[in-house]
């Protein structure tokens, strides 16, 4: 199989890798609009340069877009004319509307379309999944979820994320939903600028939290922040009626205990999300063969993805307006 990948950013620089060692990948192409990153990315990574992303798409089996949020829309209709499997980095689309439209226009295609949750894929999430389903955990009472990057982005990616809650906690909502098997019934969420005034020339926030019922009655809670000085701090706890078990706890994060007696983590604490979820990314690209070859159907769907983004805005308009939201609100 032959893959184009369409972006050589950051996370494209990974995908290059992890696809040129996955089975069944015969060849990756690799097009961006700045032509000498993706030489650079290809030469690095031991796969094909092209002269265009149009190139790339014409000579290719299946597509892995990792390129700017801006051009998804445009890159998925392109592969979906042609028929082609689709792999798609979150989000679809910028809003709500246009991943609505999207996803519509996929389905009508009968397009195979993955969209990159790769928190699905982790070790530790895939076993708190189970014991949820399994019920060795008993009623589920709250999952606590915290989110916390190691530092802020540039400014120029602010006005173009979205905002907190789209950008970084839209993972939370999907694993939520994921974790449950239940769909998020109502957000209240609140938030603040209170480390890089930055944020607020754009409207958004550095900080915030959010309190989520699903559809069961069970809670869900959320801490995000754009500051972690010790590192990259993304967990999961689940307390049920039988058991408690947290994701993401362990030698590599970055958090200490000051009880006595009590040693700080082994470390090195993780320090950004592609060493954190590597091995995520590596199976999520391995299924997504899986997906193109008509094998499996798709793990996370454009579905998934407008649930998690409807969520997302729930959120968002929960914070801006100082109230609870209900999902129905967000058509």
């Amino acid at each position: 199989m032959r893959m184009a990948l369409l972006g050589a950013g950051r996370i494209g620089r990974l995908h290059a890798r992890l696809l040129a060692e996955t089975p069944g990948v015969d060849e990756v192409l690799v097009a961006d609009v700045d032509t000498a990153r993706a030489a650079a990315v290809a030469a690095e990574t031991r796969t094909t340069a092209v002269a265009s992303v149009d190139d790339a798409i014409a000579h290719a089996d299946a597509l892995v877009i990792a390129a700017a949020t801006d051009v998804h829309p445009e890159l998925v209709r392109a592969g979906t004319d042609r028929g082609l499997p689709i792999f798609c980095e979150k989000p679809l689309a910028r809003d709500l509307e246009s991943t609505k439209a999207l996803v519509d226009d996929v389905r009508a295609a009968g397009v195979r379309l993955q969209v990159g949750f790769q928190r699905r894929f982790d070790p530790g999430y895939r076993e708190a999944r189970r014991l949820i389903e399994s019920g060795e955990l008993g009623t589920i009472y709250v999952v606590r979820l915290a989110g916390h990057d190691p530092a802020p982005p540039h400014e120029a990616y602010i006005p173009a994320s979205g905002g907190l809650f789209r950008d970084f906690s839209i993972h939370d909502f999907d694993v939520l939903r994921w974790l449950s098997g239940r769909e998020v019934e109502e957000v209240y969420a609140d938030g603040g600028v209170l480390g890089f005034e930055v944020f607020r020339k754009y409207g958004d926030v550095d900080t915030a939290v959010a309190t989520l019922r699903l559809d069961d009655g069970t809670l869900g809670v959320l801490s995000v922040a754009r500051h972690d000085p010790l590192g990259y701090d993304v967990r999961t706890e689940i307390f049920g009626s039988k058991d408690s078990v947290s994701v993401g706890l362990g030698p590599h994060t970055p958090m200490r205990s000051v009880e006595p007696g009590v040693p700080p983590p082994a470390g090195p604490a993780w320090q950004n999300f592609l060493i954190r979820f590597e091995d995520a990314y590596r199976a999520e690209l391995a299924e997504f063969v899986r997906v193109a070859r008509g094998e499996a159907a798709s793990p996370c769907t454009g579905e998934d993805a407008l649930q998690a983004l409807r969520v997302s805005e729930a959120a968002t308009r929960s914070r801006l307006e100082h109230r609870p939201v209900r999902l129905a609100e967000i058509a």
